[in-house]
């Protein structure tokens, strides 16, 4: 909104006029100036002056919101673009469904707490055939800490979803839908491991969720 033209604010002409002449051509160009700088470099009064920044201010400032109407909003996008269960009854209902897709979400905690496994089954979970309730989808799993454990992953999976597990071939074809990186820097991770993704996603061409 800052960046918004005066000219299309409807301003009184004398005043716009001289924000014209002056070249002073957005919102931003004048709220960035105080009053007396203004006054000085347009020549104008000080009443001209508050005049035109409340009348600028109230054109350019979005309608407020309550945190009552933020977190209604946020329920509503979450719900029409949907959630990753992650099949724990608890975590589910505070989470309005699961893990929300389309943002980022954040799992923090101390050490030992479990980040790393819970981790590991979402990317189960988003694996997973869609007919036994995953996303049917490929996993990027970046570990900057080298803790990721395919035995522990199929220990995960074997004790979770018995039944599927014990199907042959399933432990290998879900593994083989998870994508682990393991940069050793941020100048890594942005120069290799990124388009190590991008022909990964180009040669398997199937739907990629990023856990």
């Amino acid at each position: 909104m800052a960046s918004k033209l005066l000219s299309e604010m409807g301003l009184p002409q004398p005043i716009a006029n001289i924000f014209n002449a002056r070249n002073i051509s957005t919102a931003k160009d004048v709220l960035s100036l105080t009053e007396f700088e203004l006054m000085e470099l347009l020549d104008v009064s000080f009443a001209e002056v508050t005049s035109a920044v409340a009348l600028i201010s109230e054109i350019v400032c979005p309608a407020y919101q309550t945190a009552s109407s933020l977190l209604e909003q946020r329920i509503q996008n979450e719900y029409c673009s949907g959630h990753l269960p992650t099949c724990l009854k608890g975590l589910d209902e505070a989470l309005c469904g699961g893990i929300p897709f389309g943002v980022l979400t954040e799992l923090v905690g101390p050490a030992g707490i479990g980040k790393t496994q819970f981790c590991m089954k979402l990317s189960l979970l988003a694996s997973l055939p869609a007919k036994f309730g995953g996303l049917d989808g490929q996993v990027i799993y970046i570990d900057v800490e080298s803790k990721f454990s395919s035995r522990r992953m199929i220990e995960i999976g074997i004790n979770s979803f018995p039944e599927i597990f014990h199907m042959e071939g399933m432990a290998r074809e879900m593994a083989g839908r998870i994508l682990v990186l393991q940069p050793a820097s941020l100048a890594e991770f942005t120069e290799r491991k990124l388009l190590e993704v991008d022909l990964s996603i180009l040669y398997l061409s199937l739907p990629v969720c990023i856990s």
